[in-house]
């Protein structure tokens, strides 16, 4: 059963520069339980989305310019900031990319995490410092009911996100959103990080999105993947088929630039995509990866391509790849 399904979103900015389009005609469904992946560059539109979804969009100057969010029923789009404060917390919950700057620094961390399920459950202080002990215990911080009186400055970055994690799961939410959840930890929290939310997430049985620019993080944790540039979904794959034959010039460089790609560890540097994203607020006719493609055709700077079904829920957004019939 489909519990999230985002159509043709479309998110706005208006800036002194002009309109930027962050998110751009993106379409995408999440069933029950399953776990989805949005992976792209800084600046893809991948954290816009979330807040798009989440109804923490900062308006002025963002807008939901069109398209709709359809969750669990309720239509997102539709829906008064009284009306989508009841489902935050208690249905979806999000896990922000940086800890230290998303936990107040003046309270504990158990009067953070009490706070959500006093709101949502109405449960007294008592049973819910009891709840908040066994939060902690649950995402893997020694010594609960010691660490529930603790600022968020004496606990260390790990940690910091361990309760950024109980605070999403608080009040047993069927969507968690984990933006870059394992942003600036070292190599072996993060695969800490990654362990506990795939243990929570077959224990809880929640759906979950994690958004990552980290293409090993992925092929961890998620069964689907949606690729992102500059605003737009560009391929879409499950995990496996995405790994093993990548279809859009895009996807093909992010793969190319992991250190654990073929012979990267033996090469004196990473092989990298040339340009940079571009200017979301003046974009030209055509595709928008074309001034970084390789195999870029005349078709490209004229026509922007369309995310066409390659086969079953495979999809991609290139002439090349359609063209070729999918091969890579």
């Amino acid at each position: 059963m489909t519990l999230l399904s985002v159509k043709d979103l479309v998110t706005t900015f208006r800036t002194d520069r002009g309109v930027v389009r962050a998110v751009d005609g993106v379409s995408f469904s999440l069933k029950e339980g399953a776990t989805l992946g949005i992976v792209g560059e800084s600046g893809c539109g991948k954290s816009v989305m979330s807040l798009s979804i989440m109804g923490l969009l900062p308006s002025p100057p963002g807008r939901i310019e069109g398209g709709s969010i359809e969750f669990d029923g309720h239509e997102l789009t539709r829906m008064s900031q009284d009306q989508l404060r009841t489902l935050r917390g208690r249905q979806m919950a999000m896990i922000f990319q940086e800890p230290m700057s998303s936990l107040n620094p003046v309270f504990t961390v158990g009067e953070q995490i009490m706070e959500a399920i006093v709101l949502h459950q109405g449960l007294s202080r008592q049973a819910a410092r009891k709840r908040a002990v066994e939060l902690l215990q649950l995402v893997g911080i020694p010594a609960p009911d010691e660490r529930v009186d603790a600022y968020p400055h004496q606990l260390s970055g790990g940690m910091r996100q361990r309760v950024m994690i109980a605070i999403a799961l608080s009040c047993d939410p069927k969507l968690l959103i984990a933006d870059e959840p394992t942003t600036a930890l070292d190599v072996t929290i993060q695969a800490q990080v990654l362990d506990l939310l795939n243990r929570l997430q077959r224990e809880l049985g929640m759906s979950v999105i994690l958004i990552t620019h980290d293409l090993g993080v992925i092929a961890e944790v998620v069964q689907e993947v949606l690729v992102m540039y500059a605003g737009r979904v560009v391929e879409q794959a499950s995990t496996e088929a995405l790994f093993e034959r990548p279809l859009h010039p895009y996807t093909q460089g992010l793969l190319r630039s992991v250190p654990s790609f073929g012979d990267n560890a033996n090469r004196p540097r990473l092989p990298t995509i040339a340009g940079v994203v571009p200017d979301l607020a003046h974009l030209g006719p055509g595709c928008r990866f074309r001034e970084r493609c390789t195999v870029a055709i005349t078709r490209c700077a004229t026509e922007d391509p369309a995310l066409v079904a390659i086969s079953g829920d495979r999809r991609v957004a290139c002439f090349v790849a359609v063209e070729a019939g999918g091969a890579a």
